[in-house]
């Protein structure tokens, strides 16, 4: 592995990669492009993504046993937070199947032998800090509604939720900090770990060539991250099992994005 580096790339230099203007045609362009990768081995794939929904029950189990059923949906939403990083393999794999090399479901792992492996950790744990802030968020609002008491039972706090004025207090603040805290990791990481993948540009210019494609492309990145909000929401539905299909999908089309919106680099 090359020497441990994080800002800057390998060479210590700041290269700032050119952005592209792009439109709602490529973003469906990129989730079609994104189906097919899934589709061309799709059950290596879904071997790899069954922890998704499999960590989504085993915290619906854990949150009503401990006393934390308040819990669970800042848990569950959470995921959309580092969502970003949970699917570098899955980038990997689009990145092979792009230049024509083999994309065994193993070659998911080969990103810890990439040399930008420091700054994608930093990152990561950039995106884990978001992570915990959201839940210390969702937990001190909560707490400011109804008290530090945990819900009786799930049918009863949501039918509260539901029907209550404080419950709608609940969905309407939690869902503004929310959106806050997603309006971040989307304009922080959208195209960064894919980037990383094909470029070893540091955390730094990482994150920042992120920040500037979402300001040259408002619009068409707002509704990308509409899209990944509503087909996460779609695949938690079934007991979350439509993650297993919603995930890889979702993160073969980031790196085709990445493609669409990052221009190579000269020569």
């Amino acid at each position: 592995m090359a020497s441990f580096h994080v800002i800057a790339g390998a060479d210590d230099r700041i290269v700032r990669p050119g952005i592209r203007k792009i439109g709602f045609a490529d973003l469906t362009d990129a989730l079609r492009r994104g189906f097919d990768d899934f589709m061309a081995k799709p059950s290596h794939i879904m071997f790899i993504c069954i922890v998704y929904p499999l960590v989504g029950v085993v915290l619906a189990a854990w949150t009503s046993g401990g006393g934390a059923l308040q819990m669970l949906f800042p848990l569950m939403s959470g995921f959309a937070l580092i969502g970003p990083f949970a699917g570098i393999g899955l980038y990997e794999i689009s990145r092979r199947r792009e230049a024509g090399l083999d994309t065994s479901w193993h070659h998911a792992f080969d990103v810890r032998l990439s040399p930008a492996v420091p700054a994608i950790i930093a990152v990561g744990f950039f995106l884990f800090a978001v992570f915990i802030a959201w839940l210390l968020a969702a937990r001190a609002i909560y707490i400011s509604i109804y008290g530090d008491v945990a819900p009786a039972s799930l049918t009863t706090f949501v039918s509260d939720v539901l029907t209550t004025s404080q419950g709608w207090q609940l969905i309407i603040f939690g869902g503004l900090v929310g959106f806050v805290f997603a309006v971040v990791v989307l304009c922080t990481t959208v195209i960064a770990f894919p980037l990383l993948l094909d470029r070893d540009v540091g955390a730094y210019e990482a994150m920042a060539t992120s920040v500037r494609a979402v300001a040259a492309n408002p619009v068409a990145m707002a509704g990308w991250g509409l899209i990944v909000a509503v087909l996460l929401a779609i695949g938690s539905i079934p007991v979350f099992a439509g993650l297993i299909i919603v995930i890889p999908v979702l993160a073969h089309a980031t790196w085709h994005l990445y493609r669409k919106v990052v221009e190579p680099p000269l020569g």
